[in-house]
């Protein structure tokens, strides 16, 4: 019969470089990180990477880990942040691409530099939220989470999502609001 072993006891192991710690944290908590993972990102092999990911990080942290929390809660928040950091990667990626010209004729040609232009302003605005704030409307506009799954997701209550929500709407209506008309018109045309 294997010996159970604290959170504390893991980390002390961990610290020593003792393999048999990082194997019983991941036996204890891959099922579970994969499980929070997949709330924000509903890939099971995209999760299951991710989660591994969190274990190898805890792996090379070992000597210099500080957890303040408990180890369940400190890998909840590493798996989270990986899975956040991922789609903020990816929208990077496709912000990155060139935009799709709209026409290839001269009259077009300058619908099309405004429409980049607003499509940097709008990135830079997002970019520029605060983080959690951020992070949320980035889950609700972009992964179509609903104001619950973002709640369970980031282990906040619903009124904090919603109020988060609208911290967002009002800020990019401000850092936005002269391109808004712009806006308007190239989606009309």
């Amino acid at each position: 019969m294997q010996k159970k072993y604290t959170d504390k006891e893991l980390l002390e192991l961990l610290e020593k470089d003792d393999e048999l710690a990082i194997s019983l944290i991941f036996r204890a908590y891959y099922s579970y990180l994969c499980k929070v993972a997949y709330k924000i990102i509903p890939d099971n092999n995209l999760v299951e990477d991710l989660s591994q990911e969190v274990f190898f990080e805890l792996w090379r942290k070992k000597g210099s880990l500080q957890v303040n929390i408990s180890l369940k809660a400190y890998l909840r928040r590493a798996a989270v942040n990986r899975a956040l950091n991922y789609i903020r990667d990816q929208k990077i990626k496709f912000s990155d691409e060139k935009p799709y010209p709209l026409q290839s004729g001269d009259a077009h040609a300058g619908l099309q530099m405004e429409a980049d232009e607003l499509q940097l302003r709008i990135d830079e605005s997002i970019d520029s939220l605060p983080e959690r704030c951020r992070i949320v409307f980035v889950l609700s506009r972009f992964e179509d989470m609903s104001y619950q799954q973002i709640a369970d997701a980031l282990d906040i209550s619903v009124k904090t999502v919603e109020n988060q929500i609208s911290k967002a709407l009002r800020l990019l209506r401000e850092a936005l609001g002269p391109f808004l008309s712009l806006w308007l018109l190239l989606s009309l045309i």
